[in-house]
């Protein structure tokens, strides 16, 4: 029995251990594969957070980018200022009279009347364009006594001004007081109305001093007018107001000159003098002239003469010493003034060949165009003047 007894409990007990060994196995094996299944959960989780986050990167940062405000013409983004590539173009006529004949045709054609297509093109096509107003605008005021010839236009034509393309003109001169103070304080108001800038007259001896500036393509244009013609010295704004910026006496000019030149990149100045009827220049005109070219005058542009004279250079600046009668009611020759002043600063000038018939102002071309050019360098002072009218320094 204890042999039998004995062989049982032996049994059982390795059967139990066999159990135990079993049961152990499987737990640490369920352990080690929930390890590995929690690892490699993990691990995609972790896959699956930074892909997203990638993507929410991507999503939330793209690609950077900088805006930056335009520049204009005449300003960087750094605030400095640009030059223009563009040129300007400045246009000077002589004298200019709305009288019974131009009128007329005026009242009849409108510009058309008074100027060709070309004539017209030209003056409005400049940036610039001025002109010198022999007379006043008004219907008030008294004619002049012994005084042979007395103008006075009525303010509605201030349009054909306006049509021609006028910016600036000139008010020094011997006909702008022929109605008195009256008529001379209308035309300030009738150019005033119109946006028409004047200069050589005014309320005032400061106003009448007074330069226009006028900018264009980033550079500043100046311009300044005087008279050394006028009938009594009671003209003279500093004996009357409103009257006349004088310059028998050069100096107030010249001061100013110098004045408005530190105020702009070009000056031109435009001035009453000379002889009428007469080809050349007085010797006091030459003196003159390059006392305002000492002073600062980049140009000079004359008139009176009701003629055309010629050009001369003084310290490399041209003087046109007068441009004769643009549109006066005159038939003969003239000229205009063509002035293209580059981005650089440098400008090249010529002569437009025009001629005034019965009351309308119309180009020249070929060989009338050229005999006036001949002409012109003829009565001109070592200047060349060639087919198209440019004008050189020899």
């Amino acid at each position: 029995m204890n042999r039998i007894v004995r062989g049982i409990l032996y049994a059982s007990s390795l059967l139990l251990v066999i159990l135990v060994f079993v049961l152990g196995y499987q737990k640490v094996h369920e352990k080690t594969t929930d390890e590995m299944a929690e690892t490699q959960t993990t691990t995609t989780e972790q896959k699956t957070e930074q892909t997203t986050g990638q993507a929410q990167e991507q999503i939330q940062e793209p690609e950077q980018t900088t805006e930056v405000e335009p520049a204009t013409e005449t300003e960087t983004e750094e605030g400095e200022n640009i030059v223009s590539s563009a040129a300007t173009t400045l246009v000077f006529t002589g004298d200019i009279l709305i009288g019974n004949s131009v009128s007329a045709n005026y009242s009849a054609k409108g510009i058309d009347g008074i100027l060709s297509g070309q004539m017209k093109e030209l003056l409005n096509g400049a940036d610039i364009t001025m002109v010198n107003e022999e007379f006043p605008f008004g219907t008030g005021g008294v004619a002049m006594e012994d005084k042979q010839y007395t103008f006075r236009v009525n303010p509605s034509y201030v349009a054909a001004f306006g049509d021609m393309g006028v910016d600036v003109v000139s008010l020094a001169n011997n006909h702008i007081l022929d109605y008195g103070p009256q008529a001379l304080e209308e035309t300030f108001a009738v150019l005033d109305d119109a946006g028409i800038r004047y200069v050589g007259a005014g309320e005032d001896k400061a106003r009448a001093m007074e330069p226009q500036i006028i900018e264009v393509n980033g550079k500043k244009f100046g311009f300044l007018a005087a008279s050394r013609v006028i009938p009594v010295a009671s003209w003279n704004v500093e004996n009357q107001t409103p009257g006349v910026f004088a310059t028998y006496d050069a100096a107030a000019l010249n001061a100013k000159i110098g004045e408005t030149k530190k105020e702009c990149d070009y000056l031109t100045v435009y001035v009453h003098w000379g002889l009428e009827h007469k080809e050349y220049p007085e010797d006091y005109e030459h003196t003159l002239a390059e006392g305002y070219v000492n002073a600062g005058a980049d140009l000079v542009i004359g008139s009176h003469p009701h003629c055309l004279q010629g050009v001369e250079y003084i310290n490399g600046k041209p003087v046109f010493y007068s441009l004769g009668n643009f549109l006066f009611g005159q038939d003969g020759n003239t000229a205009a003034v063509k002035v293209t002043v580059a981005p650089d600063g440098t400008a090249q000038y010529a002569f437009v060949a025009a001629k005034e018939e019965g009351a309308c102002t119309r180009e020249l071309t070929g060989e009338e165009a050229k005999s006036l050019y001949d002409y012109l360098q003829s009565i001109s002072f070592q200047v060349s003047v060639d087919e198209n009218g440019i004008v050189r320094e020899e």
